[in-house]
């Protein structure tokens, strides 16, 4: 049997953090060697798993002499900056679901991989990566026939609006067009004049109770309508999401990847 993947996870204080120290345990492909928190941080010095004998404790930072092969940063985007340094200074592969980056983080991201292989994507459902190809390609059929809104909804606290699966949403939806969202994405409506110009992409943004994660891609033509909606009742599709995909790209050579890539290969 191979050996687990150790894996650094930055951001461990968080939901998802908390999610897949939750899960891990389970796997015996896996191996969280390091939980990360900020400076500060309440739980900084107490024991991950305090009814099992591991000895792991939530740190502020790793140690020198700690190995690894992979790290999984789910933080925020002010945190987003450190997570990838370390990445980049250990030479681990970097996997991220960090959303509401900039476009300086984003570029740090295509830098860093030219030196490790990096997977960031906004959302770890493989379900969420199905309804992307499937808009993708309903909305290269329909066209401009159809109007576009994407709908997503999140939990109070979730800072960054629209989502970033929305974004990647938006995306795709416009790549298949042969656009861009910055060129077709309407991100509020109000006032006498905001009727819809053709092509547009709107997004719609709830924020509201305990929300995991829905998101509806809708397709409105004249006298009928499609609706394509993924719904998450738990964080742990995205925290299984996100140990395969760093299982799947520790070692691997230097790089940008895609989740489609990691879920695409044998298991």
């Amino acid at each position: 049997m191979n050996k687990p993947t150790r894996i650094v996870l930055f951001g461990a204080s968080g939901r998802m953090g908390q999610e897949i120290l939750r899960l891990a345990p389970e796997r015996r492909d896996v191996d969280i060697v390091a939980s990360l928190v900020r400076p500060g941080s309440r739980v900084a010095g107490e024991p991950v798993w305090p009814s099992r004998a591991s000895g792991l404790s939530y740190e502020t930072m790793l140690e020198p002499e700690q190995q690894a092969e992979a790290l999984i940063d789910f933080s925020n985007s002010a945190s987003f900056d450190a997570a990838l340094a370390l990445a980049v200074e250990r030479e681990m592969g970097f996997v991220s679901g960090t959303t509401g980056l900039s476009d300086a983080q984003r570029a740090a991201l295509a830098s860093a991989s030219e030196r490790i292989p990096v997977l960031w994507c906004a959302n770890f459902s493989i379900g969420v990566a199905l309804l992307r190809r499937v808009a993708a390609e309903v909305a290269l059929v329909l066209g401009e026939d159809f109007d576009i809104e994407i709908i997503e909804a999140h939990h109070r606290h979730k800072r960054d609006a629209p989502s970033g699966t929305a974004l990647t949403l938006g995306r795709a939806i416009a790549e298949a067009r042969g656009q861009t969202v910055d060129e077709v994405g309407v991100f509020a409506r109000h006032g006498s004049d905001a009727a819809r110009a053709r092509g547009e992409i709107g997004f719609a943004t709830i924020r509201g109770g305990d929300i995991v994660g829905d998101h509806t891609v809708l397709f409105a033509g004249d006298g009928e309508r499609l609706e394509f909606t993924h719904r998450a009742s738990t964080r742990a599709v995205f925290a299984r999401g996100a140990l395969l995909a760093a299982r799947w790209i520790a070692g691997r050579s230097a790089g940008r990847y895609s989740l489609d890539q990691a879920v695409a290969a044998p298991r």
